[in-house]
């Protein structure tokens, strides 16, 4: 990997927030280097409020979906929640529904199926409310882009109130409401929510529209929190501050669904990294090789004996899923040296038998060994199918749009997206694509970075500095978490090798100089160094400093990035 230490900290910044906050270096300096320069700024940051949620109703279109709904409710009239198949859109869902059903029965939930129907608003799913009596629909996580559908709806004489937050089209639907703060005209100060987090400012606003305190909110705030993880939205504003917030539901008074999904970990609280890597894969599962409407069912029951049975059946899933996964990478990796493909700037492979819900995932898995944009393409129907990754700075939806001439569609953000395309046009796309790519991809950027927080000695990791490193958490994009360089380190002669395979290492570190102190150190992939760390053989490293923990007890360690031998 290239390592970039940080530099960019303004010096009198860091002084300052020293001195107000009576804290080390270090913590300032971290402080700074995310936009922190204050002593409130501080306190904000370290002490999250609800208050500090922005007023729903500053979202354009609010007033007039509260109105929608109030207009529903009295009329009796069904309300369908239709959202996406995804980790943000079934939590989405879950909450809307929850919350709804609270004090109106009549409500119906939609996820649309991936394969029959794909992602987004479906005339299947129109069709099926119209079947159902439902006279208005609340897309969740979906639908800005759904002007066709929509108008589709409008002449079966069915509502629409659109919660989203992906980038508009340039005409947005005829909806009774739109809500998304990435409308040119939205004025919303935070213009980074998740879908969930959409759903929330909707039900913030049906509150307060009712007299009811937001304090009566903070129960779905578990679901928001994982949507914000799993959709790798910004860590930052109001995000944070829900995060922060579902975090304490999930780790004190969790939903049955999520308890459930977490029963089989023997651990006393769960962080940002476990919803990472503990639940939205599972959530996820369902959608990609059943049906969201699982996830949905998981995480909106109240029966925990319910619950245990949808989360088993929900963890087979995924365990299925990771299987199915492992075998295409396999395939994928063959087939890139095969055809010689690890000497373009782009991966673009396809295989008609590939499963397309797990499509996403290998295009990642292939980025973690050939370090650049991916595109997994496998048959749908008459069409191709594609989930597209990339890598950091570079703007895989941009690149594809370059190509649109060969697409039938595609849709998503700077790191991620999907797209069709008939099957005639596969290589023209390729070719394009690889083209777009050389000329814009910077051949830094095909080697993945490093970026460092700061250097530190491991005399300045007192435990005083660890415990406000934990305060730091809720971690995710613009808040990472820290990243340090210490040198001159060895091994002090108990390392082992560790994990199934024995790839992994854990060893006992001490720096030249400071011979008192020393850590705990696991570096994962990094077993193939064990010989060459014998005979305190010294090396530099970059790391995390986490917490683990085993059988009840938390201690902490440093968790291995990169290293170089000196």
């Amino acid at each position: 990997m290239r390592w970039k230490l940080k530099t960019d900290v303004i010096a009198e910044a860091v002084v300052h927030l020293q001195e107000v906050l009576k804290v080390d270096k270090i913590i300032a300096q971290l402080l700074v280097q995310r936009g922190i320069s204050t002593y409130n700024e501080a306190k904000d940051f370290f002490r999250p409020s609800l208050d500090a949620l922005h007023d729903p109703f500053l979202m354009k279109d609010m007033d007039k979906s509260i109105v929608r709904i109030k207009e529903a409710v009295q009329n009796n009239e069904k309300i369908l929640i239709y959202g996406d198949y995804d980790v943000d859109g079934t939590t989405s869902v879950a909450m809307l529904a929850s919350f709804f059903k609270g004090f109106y029965p009549n409500v119906d939930t939609y996820i649309p199926d991936r394969y029959s129907e794909g992602y987004g608003v479906s005339y299947q799913g129109i069709d099926y409310a119209s079947q159902n009596d439902v006279k208005l629909i609340i897309s969740i996580d979906c639908g800005i882009k759904s002007v066709d559908e929509i108008a589709y709806a409008q002449e079966l004489d069915i509502d629409f109130i659109v919660c989203d937050h992906h980038l508009p089209g340039e005409i947005l639907p005829q909806a009774k409401a739109v809500l998304d703060p990435k409308r040119s005209d939205c004025n919303y100060p935070f213009k980074e929510l998740c879908g969930c987090g959409v759903g929330f400012k909707l039900i913030q606003a049906y509150s307060i529209s009712q007299q009811r305190d937001i304090k009566g909110l903070v129960q779905y705030l578990d679901l928001v929190a994982t949507a914000i993880v799993a959709d790798v939205v910004p860590m930052t504003g109001e995000n944070r501050i829900m995060a922060y917030y579902g975090l304490e539901v999930i780790n004190k008074t969790p939903r049955p669904g999520l308890r459930a999904l977490l029963s089989s970990y023997d651990q006393s609280s769960f962080t940002i990294s476990d919803i990472v890597f503990k639940i939205a894969p599972k959530i996820n599962a369902a959608g990609r090789l059943e049906h969201g409407k699982f996830a949905v069912e998981l995480l909106s029951t109240s029966d925990y004996t319910e619950a245990i049975k949808l989360a088993k059946y929900i963890m087979d899933i995924n365990s299925e899923r990771k299987h199915i996964d492992q075998q295409i990478t396999e395939q994928a990796l063959q087939m890139i040296v095969d055809n010689k493909e690890v000497f373009n700037k782009s991966t673009v492979i396809y295989n008609p038998t590939w499963h397309k819900g797990v499509i996403g995932i290998v295009a990642s898995r292939l980025i973690e060994t050939y370090y650049r944009p991916t595109i997994v393409f496998t048959e749908s129907g008459e069409y191709l199918a594609a989930s597209a990754r990339s890598v950091k700075n570079f703007d895989v939806y941009e690149a594809i749009k370059e190509c649109s001439e060969y697409l039938i569609q595609f849709g998503g953000h700077k790191y991620a997206a999907g797209l069709t395309l008939y099957k005639e046009n596969y290589t023209a796309f390729k070719e394009k694509f690889e083209e777009v790519v050389s000329r814009t991809l910077d051949e830094r950027d095909m080697i993945p970075e490093l970026v460092i927080d700061a250097e530190v000695d491991f005399s300045d990791l007192t435990p005083k500095v660890i415990r406000i490193l934990r305060q730091f958490e809720p971690f995710g994009p613009d808040n990472e978490m820290p990243l340090f360089i210490s040198n001159n380190i060895y091994d002090t002669g108990g390392k082992r090798l560790i994990g199934k395979n024995k790839e992994h290492m854990y060893l006992y570190v001490k720096q030249r100089g400071n011979e008192e102190q020393s850590f705990p150190v696991v570096a994962f992939r990094f077993g193939k160094y064990f010989e060459e760390l014998n005979n305190r053989r010294f090396f530099n490293f970059v790391y995390s400093i986490e917490d683990s923990e085993w059988k009840g007890k938390v201690k902490t360690q440093l968790v291995m990035k990169d290293m170089q031998l000196v």
